[in-house]
């Protein structure tokens, strides 16, 4: 059974059991939320050594960080690097979005060495595969679409991200009013182009029950996709957006009365006015599933510094109840990231989660930051180190601006703690 049947019957599993302990959670409030499909636990049967996390309702604000090649970049070393890095870093999840190379040898490779819960985007192996058997996307028929999704999910991926609430009637809603950025949506696009090549639904959709046989069959989570989400400021929140996002509700509806974990993806540009409204109404037509957002980021005009405006959007995001934030790296929208653009972009997103989690009233979440500032006024710089997200950074500033003082090189003897220490405040 999967994580939601056993939830609805009443069984607490050994991954529920581990997620509780590490939330502080009582079993039985993470059972109910699970079975309510408010949260969710990605453990797909087959991924080995995994280290199961919940995402959700009640819980920690959790954050994803997406690798993989391209077809200038097609190195597995390079993803092998990049996934240390994830894992080094604390981040709670992983995805392959690979579009270069041995597609399969990769995703293999990064799952035998993940122990945190890994994704994909299913239609990037077909996208990449199709032509080098003489074909195009275009004329891959849905049959064989569901054969992909299988072998991936045989393979122990824990949560896929399927762009199924994208339908001809949404692409209308496109038509009428054009973007000015279109669709930005990789996964989208393709289905979109083969949706209108083949006039035909879009197979994932016409076809979710077969999805959702081979998601209860291994317990994959579902990652509803937003195929339409906006792309820029100025297409947020339009008529497009929203007609995805009803169908995105059906279709959780769907997947619980199946005994399917889900979670929904949301808008990856938006202005930061936003973003509330986009959070509560994906909850309420969505029944309070997960919410995964990309960002979203809040202007256009940063490259270099998207995983700033992404945290900005992440942090309100989370605060107005997002439970997924992905990250965006220094690299989006420039180039593929490497290592350390990895680096950077969990960090600023792991930042942005625990704003959130200041801001929603998790229990130790703002004791964390008493800690630190009673560290930082008894200049207690080992307990400072221990105590902050980056402790790598931490040290290199230390060592590289330190000060001949007990306190920083900013004001030395002159440090406000000093000074009030003196005067036994």
């Amino acid at each position: 059974m999967t994580q939601l049947e056993n939830a609805k019957k009443g069984i607490i599993t050994a991954e529920m059991k581990a997620v509780a302990a590490k939330e502080t959670l009582e079993n039985e409030k993470l059972l109910e939320a699970i079975a309510g499909g408010t949260a969710v636990i990605p453990a797909n049967r087959n991924h080995k050594n995994l280290r199961p996390i919940g995402i959700g309702r009640g819980l920690k604000t959790k954050i994803n960080a997406n690798i993989g090649t391209s077809g200038d970049f097609a190195e597995l070393d390079d993803e092998v690097e990049k996934l240390r890095m994830v894992l080094d870093c604390g981040c709670d999840t992983v995805m392959d979005l690979s579009t270069g190379g041995d597609i399969t040898a990769i995703r293999r490779a990064l799952l035998a060495q993940s122990t945190i819960p890994f994704g994909n985007v299913p239609v990037y192996e077909m996208m990449v595969d199709v032509p080098r058997q003489g074909k195009t996307f275009v004329s891959l028929e849905a049959p064989r679409m569901f054969d992909y999704i299988r072998r991936q999910a045989e393979d122990g991926v824990d949560f896929m991200t399927i762009h199924a609430g994208l339908t001809l009637k949404a692409i209308e809603k496109l038509k009428k009013k054009p973007r000015v950025a279109g669709i930005v949506s990789r996964g989208g696009s393709l289905l979109t182009g083969w949706m209108l090549h083949n006039h035909k639904e879009n197979p994932f959709f016409e076809h979710f029950d077969q999805l959702l046989a081979i998601a209860r069959e291994f317990d994959v989570t579902l990652s509803l996709g937003d195929g339409l989400r906006p792309g820029a400021l100025a297409d947020g929140s339009d008529w497009a957006q929203l007609e995805e996002l009803l169908t995105l509700g059906e279709l959780v509806q769907q997947a619980h009365r199946a005994g399917v974990q889900v979670m929904v993806e949301g808008p990856g540009h938006l202005p930061l006015q936003q973003i509330e409204m986009n959070i509560r109404l994906q909850k309420e037509v969505c029944a309070g599933a997960p919410f995964y957002v990309l960002g979203p980021v809040v202007t256009d005009v940063a490259p270099g510094y998207d995983h700033l405006t992404a945290a900005i959007g992440s942090a309100v995001a989370g605060a107005a109840g997002a439970d997924f934030l992905c990250y965006v790296t220094p690299a989006e929208h420039l180039g593929l990231p490497d290592a350390q653009d990895v680096r950077e972009g969990i960090m600023a997103s792991r930042i942005a989660a625990h704003v959130a989690d200041i801001a929603k009233g998790l229990d130790g979440a703002l004791d964390w930051d008493r800690r630190m500032a009673a560290a930082r006024c008894g200049l207690d710089w080992a307990e400072q180190e221990k105590l902050c997200i980056d402790p790598q950074k931490f040290r290199q500033i230390r060592e590289r601006r330190g000060s001949q003082t007990d306190a920083c090189s900013m004001c030395g003897e002159f440090c406000v703690y000093k000074v009030l220490k003196n005067y036994q405040l």
